[in-house]
């Protein structure tokens, strides 16, 4: 005698009630006890009584079994947010006729900012896998199912998540959950808290989960993936959520033609066209799989790239080295990348925003003996609205948390977890890279120039990647150098330069390009350029301006220089650096007040605005970005 069961909930809230639908197998009315047990700690919340009368299980295997609602769980408001497993005895398969379900926050993020989502949907997709009819798995097999009941008892297998949960679960962070299919629609829920965590293998997403999790990072929520093979299908709920719908071929979809972004194909697949990179940073497409020989994740690491960068922080790793053998897989993700000088970045052409900072990676070309070649990129980045998105693109990352911690994944995750749960508290520094014995630095034409204490004049990209600078000719003793925006009253735009001698030059930006005198600059420390004047600091603490385009003209006090050592334009304002504070003022021909915005991460050496952003060079060699809004 087995009792079956099902429940076409996911989650429900504290307070709510889980309802499950019972069957007896053997033909006869049976009864049996049903336990709900928290399923990381194990702790026994409810047993009942309950009584199951047989019911038929329909020919089609994909089918809702409409059996009755036998049993109904009450969920206690105090039962606190966590994943619970919820088993009937006696069974012949306990196991496969387990349900798990989470248990929401009624008030969400009021007791814990961060929020784990069970992907559930993945789950869905993956049950009675291979099985002819009764799966939406394998992609071309001719006789899968294309619509399949979630109301239908369904076995989960949680390889690839129950390390994380293990690890959370003792990891001392205040943590709530939802379930994956909570998300979609789900803004309200979401929007309370500072951090989403997905976990595992969440490969199945709708687009109202999909529009959802981009609203919150667009408001400034942050989003760490640690995951792999992620967004990579969409699929749809139809029949008010009661059918998982995975056509997974566009010429079957009835959609087609008609509703498109709601077409069941690959996120980045026509007619969808909407590669999950622009969410996730990176994409399954280029990622790799080792399906056929699980061992080999074992052999497979990652390779530092950026080990400055705060998720680094207390790992003692350096550029170059490996860590994490046997968490890389045995799906991962990747974006495209071209090396600068040995540092990766991404192109951007795969749908991979162009400010995707590339932490670590994996090349995993021979994976395509035992499945799929690729590589794997963990990294991260910024949305457009402000949050940031960690991306550790494999689903095998739990495997460096539970059972035993490895010590660089243990602390990565801690970093991730440690600073995207925070409330925003306006921008940040970021280390962008190193800036060796820097003395000057401007924007011109898409790129940073900085000038160096040689006399040498190095050129970058204003990107977050960690990029070398690469030799642009001489600066010889240029001590500052500025850029306007706009060419005004005859001045063309360039990099114009303070030398140690007083003179004041002009360069094209242009490789090669000799300097050429323009004017007198004595005592003159530091430069900007706005609009038709230079604005400058002079040795005695003075701020100074004169027109661009008359070099006969005398340099005239407009106020104090405020201590300030660093000058630079943006946007109509002036932004500079005493020791250790950033500082603004409007760009006026006259007296102004000198604002102080934010604390420095180093002592500056030099300052320049670029496209919003701020660039600092620090004297202990090191590069930082932040949004200049304060």
């Amino acid at each position: 005698m087995s009792v079956r069961m099902y429940c076409a909930q996911t989650s429900v809230p504290q307070g709510g009630a889980l309802e499950l639908h019972l069957a007896d197998d053997s033909g006869s009315p049976s009864d049996a006890t049903v336990t709900v047990r928290d399923w990381a700690t194990g702790r026994l919340m409810s047993r009942i009584r309950v009584h199951a009368e047989p019911h038929p299980w329909p020919d089609d295997p994909a089918a809702d079994h409409g059996w009755p609602v036998g049993a109904r769980i009450e969920v206690p408001a105090g039962w606190p947010s966590a994943l619970y497993a919820v088993d009937v005895s006696p069974s012949d398969d306990p196991d496969r006729n387990r349900v798990l379900f989470v248990v929401r926050a009624a008030q969400p993020a009021r007791r814990a900012p961060v929020l784990v989502a069970i992907p559930f949907p993945t789950f869905d997709a993956y049950a009675y896998i291979g099985t002819p009819g009764a799966s939406v798995y394998f992609n071309e097999q001719p006789d899968r199912a294309r619509r399949v009941s979630v109301r239908r008892p369904s076995p989960i297998d949680m390889t690839w998540e129950e390390p994380i949960l293990r690890w959370l679960a003792d990891s001392g962070y205040a943590i709530e959950y939802c379930s994956g299919y909570d998300l979609d629609g789900g803004g309200d829920l979401l929007e309370r808290y500072r951090l989403l965590v997905c976990i595992g293998h969440d490969e199945y997403w709708t687009a109202g989960m999909r529009d959802t999790v981009e609203e919150f990072l667009g408001s400034g929520g942050n989003v760490a993936f640690l995951t792999g093979n992620t967004c990579w299908w969409q699929f749809r709920l139809e029949d008010d959520g009661a059918t998982f719908v995975c056509y997974r071929d566009a010429t079957e979809d009835p959609l087609s033609g008609r509703r498109n972004d709601l077409v069941t194909v690959e996120w980045s697949s026509a007619p969808l066209n909407r590669p999950e990179n622009q969410l996730l940073g990176v994409s399954f497409r280029r990622g790799a799989g080792c399906w056929n020989n699980l061992d080999v994740m074992a052999d497979a690491d990652w390779t530092v790239r950026f080990a400055d960068h705060w998720v680094f922080d207390g790992t003692g790793l350096s550029d170059g080295e490996q860590f994490g053998a046997g968490t890389v897989g045995y799906e991962t993700d990747a974006a495209e990348l071209i090396e600068e000088l040995g540092t990766p970045r991404v192109t951007g052409r795969d749908g991979t925003p162009i400010d995707f900072v590339v932490l670590a990676t994996a090349d995993l070309g021979t994976w395509r003996e035992f499945g799929q070649g690729g590589a794997a990129t963990m990294g991260l980045f910024r949305s457009p609205g402000g949050g940031t998105v960690f991306n550790a693109a494999t689903t095998g990352w739990g495997a460096g948390l539970h059972p035993a911690a490895d010590p660089v994944v243990e602390r990565v995750t801690r970093n991730v977890l440690d600073r995207l749960q925070r409330p925003a508290a306006g921008p940040e520094w970021e280390a962008i890279g190193p800036a060796e014995d820097v003395v000057a630095l401007v924007a011109c034409e898409n790129l940073l120039y900085a000038a160096d204490s040689a006399g040498k004049l190095w050129t970058r990209d204003p990107s977050p990647q960690n990029l070398l600078w690469t030799n642009g000719g001489p600066a010889p003793d240029v001590r500052a150098l500025a850029s306007p925006r706009e060419a005004v009253g005859g001045a063309p735009i360039g990099l114009y330069a303070v030398t140690g001698a007083g003179a004041l030059l002009y360069r094209a930006p242009l490789p090669g390009a000799a300097w050429t005198p323009r004017r007198d600059a004595t005592d003159l420390v530091a430069l900007a350029a706005s609009f038709q004047s230079f604005f400058a600091l002079t040795s005695t603490d003075d701020l100074v301006a004169a027109p661009i385009d008359d070099a006969a003209s005398p340099w005239t006090r407009i106020g104090e220089g405020g201590g300030i050592t660093t000058l630079t334009n943006l946007n109509g304002r002036l932004f500079g650096t005493t020791a250790d504070t950033l500082w603004t003022r409007g760009v006026v021909l006259g007296p102004d007040t000198w604002e102080a915005i934010a604390n420095l991460p180093g002592p500056p050496a030099a300052l320049a605005g670029y496209a919003g952003r701020l660039y600092l060079a620090t004297t202990d060699d090191l590069f930082f970005r932040r949004d200049a809004v304060r």
